[in-house]
């Protein structure tokens, strides 16, 4: 049984150390040079006790300050201290979890009462109570292939899952992907044509959404399923280019294609470089099939052989012209050829907007009635 102790008010204890030394109030008052009306309010519990008469006190009986200073502070928790635990269970939420961000988004409704906050938060990851473990299968683009996924990445995730289970399509099949593979390719000539992507997706059983990224999450896309016959891929469009765009979106199909992310996640490496050897071999094998898709790479290497050192712009859109692509397609896999991020980045354009326009999306001033 647990049992909290009453904390007294200061003055009680400076009567009983005035009755142990047989003083009174008015001789206390003359050793301190103080008025007889302070200490009396003192005992009595009217007036606290200031640094100032923690000092006259513990010089005049001899304890120091800091006793009477303590009992003070004491006291005066005593009067304010919360029992009720609100306080605590909120700052738990916000400790775990992006609160302010998440009802900044729509995600969660602002509440005073921790009750129905905590629940919304259960109710949104999945879990029965605010401690536990969220689970989540996934293949998601990842800086740091080896660390668990942050519980900013899993609010996304389990945004994006939550957008997409209210699609209507038909069951996925892997033929189906792979004969889109080709029209989706035929859309690399422009960044408008990225419009059409939900919709080639949507007809092979692909669910194809856009969430903004949160803050700090370090995440492009993830590749996760509702069913065994019910993928989904989720971009945050993280980096508005157009190349980005393109591998991001083929690296994640072919998570698809191979069906990962279905028994355990996949935590997948920034495009823009991990070590070789920090890839594990479903990593190797999405970042070939990306980026043979954004550019034959038996052209590309032929190119570079051919006019390396020198890059000159009216070159490289000739070649991308030659090959049927958008220019920023080549300048991406150029800039991490050669290491060389600052190489022709004004062809590398922006295509959210035209993604958006047809896509399921949740974010950026937009946010998804679920």
């Amino acid at each position: 049984m647990n049992t909290v102790a009453e904390i007294f008010p200061p003055g009680e204890f400076l009567r009983d150390e005035l009755e142990a030394r047989g003083w009174s109030q008015t001789e206390l008052a003359e050793i301190i040079g103080r008025p007889v009306r302070l200490i009396n309010e003192l005992i009595a519990g009217k007036k606290a006790i200031t640094p100032e008469t923690a000092v006259q006190l513990g010089d005049s009986l001899g304890t120091g300050p800091e006793v009477w200073m303590n009992l003070e502070s004491q006291y005066q928790l005593s009067k304010v201290r919360s029992t009720d635990g609100l306080i605590a269970r909120r700052a738990k939420l916000y400790e775990r979890f992006p609160v302010r961000e998440m009802i900044r988004r729509g995600w969660i409704e602002a509440t005073k009462s921790i009750d129905v906050l905590e629940q919304q938060f259960m109710a949104f990851f999945g879990v029965e109570s605010v401690d536990a473990e969220i689970p989540f299968c996934h293949a998601a683009k990842k800086t740091n292939t080896h660390e668990q996924p942050s519980v900013l990445q899993l609010a996304w995730l389990c945004r994006a899952r939550r957008i997409a289970s209210e699609l209507v399509l038909g069951p996925y099949t892997e033929a189906a992907l792979r004969h889109a593979l080709p029209r989706l390719s035929a859309l690399l000539t422009a960044p408008e044509e990225t419009r059409h992507v939900a919709r080639v997706l949507g007809e092979c059983g692909v669910r194809f959404v856009v969430v903004e990224p949160i803050p700090g999450a370090k995440i492009d896309g993830a590749c996760f399923w509702l069913t065994d016959v019910q993928p989904v891929i989720a971009l945050t469009l993280r980096l508005d280019r157009i190349d980005n765009f393109w591998f991001v979106l083929r690296h994640e199909l072919e998570h698809v294609l191979r069906r990962h992310g279905q028994g355990s996640y996949i935590l997948d490496q920034d495009i823009e470089g991990t070590a070789a050897d920090q890839v594990n071999e479903e990593e190797v094998i999405a970042n070939t099939e990306a980026a043979e898709f954004c550019v034959s790479q038996a052209e590309i290497r032929n190119f570079v052989a051919r006019v390396a050192p020198f890059f000159a712009e009216d070159r490289v859109l000739l070649f991308a012209q030659r090959l049927g692509i958008h220019p920023g397609l080549v300048v991406g896999q150029l800039q991490r050829r050669l290491g060389r991020y600052d190489l022709f980045r004004k062809h590398q354009v922006k295509v959210r907007q035209a993604v958006t326009s047809s896509t399921l999306t949740d974010g950026w001033g937009v946010v998804h009635a679920v």
